[in-house]
């Protein structure tokens, strides 16, 4: 097997690691805590289906959008999951996360590699178009299951309505429906008693 080949499959392989990865998260059901691949994929399902209310279709381009929340949680193989209402574990969760995407995006082929790490960059900081897009829906996700479900994990850290606000405010900068549907799912979290 040629080289190239080789870090490839290198690199499949230590992805499937992602799996072992368990988010703060419940599934709808209850049944147990969402794993991060997992979260992956039904965070790129969101995307396909909400692109179609983005207002600036024309500034975006949604493989891009789609690699971008493919590869950006990898780094959790190394890292581990940063709950995003932990604020002491968030003052240095891009440290340790662009550690872990070094040396993970590393394991490719130079080209690749680099293109990963560029991607995971750009998604990081949220400031070109697809990043706020992609941003806008990995965010929301954990709000949805958190309403749909009992919302343990929010209970379990007592988290607010307010809180959601404040540290969800790229969802702001990204689609209205996205906007209109954090609301909703807020309001309806706080009469369920998800929030407090």
């Amino acid at each position: 097997m040629e080289r190239r080949v080789k870090q490839q499959i290198a690199f499949i392989l230590e992805a499937d690691k992602l799996k072992n990865v368990i988010r703060r998260n419940y599934l709808t059901d209850d049944s147990r805590r969402e794993n991060t691949a997992e979260h992956t994929w039904h965070t790129t399902l969101m995307a396909l289906l909400l692109f179609d209310y983005a207002e600036n279709r024309e500034e975006l381009d949604l493989l891009h959008i789609i690699r971008m929340i493919t590869i950006h949680d990898l780094v959790e193989i190394e890292a581990g999951d940063t709950f995003i209402f932990d604020e002491e574990a968030n003052r240095n969760k891009f440290g340790r996360e662009n550690q872990a995407a070094k040396k993970i995006f590393s394991m490719l082929p130079y080209d690749q590699g680099k293109e990963y790490y560029d991607l995971w960059l750009e998604f990081e900081k949220e400031e070109t178009p697809n990043a706020i897009f992609a941003a806008s829906v990995d965010k929301i996700m954990p709000v949805l299951l958190n309403t749909r479900s009992k919302g343990t994990s929010w209970r379990e850290a007592e988290i607010t309505a307010d809180k959601v606000f404040n540290t969800l405010k790229i969802i702001g900068k990204g689609p209205k429906k996205i906007q209109e549907l954090l609301k909703e799912l807020v309001k309806e979290s706080r009469e369920k008693g998800n929030l407090m």
